[in-house]
């Protein structure tokens, strides 16, 4: 929680230096479970969107107003600790781009978050760990 806290308090919009591996997987674990929650809620409430199936009638999306407000919430300090965790392991903000590439992008930009950073500084800054 520590280190989710600390992407949403301290580094909100935050694209410059660099990111550890803990920082960015322990925020991507607590935010997945607030997704869960969120979409738990919007089911439990009834605010799930509902989608037009044609004959079979209307079907529902699984997820409603709760969970698009979190996620537009999480988006920018996501955003930027995906830009300082790949300047932890020597690669520009850019690089996030690659998720565009259907399923080979997908691949890389997991491969460079799992990464061991770079024990050097490097020009977006001091190593993280040290």
């Amino acid at each position: 929680m520590e280190w989710y806290l600390k992407v949403m308090r301290d580094n909100y919009a935050n694209f410059k230096g660099r990111a550890r591996r803990k920082e960015y997987w322990m925020f991507v674990l607590v935010y997945v479970i607030i997704l869960i929650a969120c979409m738990v809620l919007d089911n439990v409430l009834g605010t799930v969107f509902m989608m037009d199936a044609g004959p079979l009638g209307e079907i529902s999306m699984g997820y409603g107003w709760l969970y698009s407000i979190c996620s537009l919430v999480h988006f920018i300090p996501g955003l930027g600790l995906v830009v300082r965790r790949l300047h932890d392991v020597g690669k520009s903000g850019w690089f996030y781009l690659l998720i565009l590439l259907p399923i080979i992008g997908w691949i890389w930009l997991l491969v460079l978050y799992c990464t061991e950073g770079q024990k050097e500084d490097n020009k977006w800054g001091p190593d993280p760990k040290a």
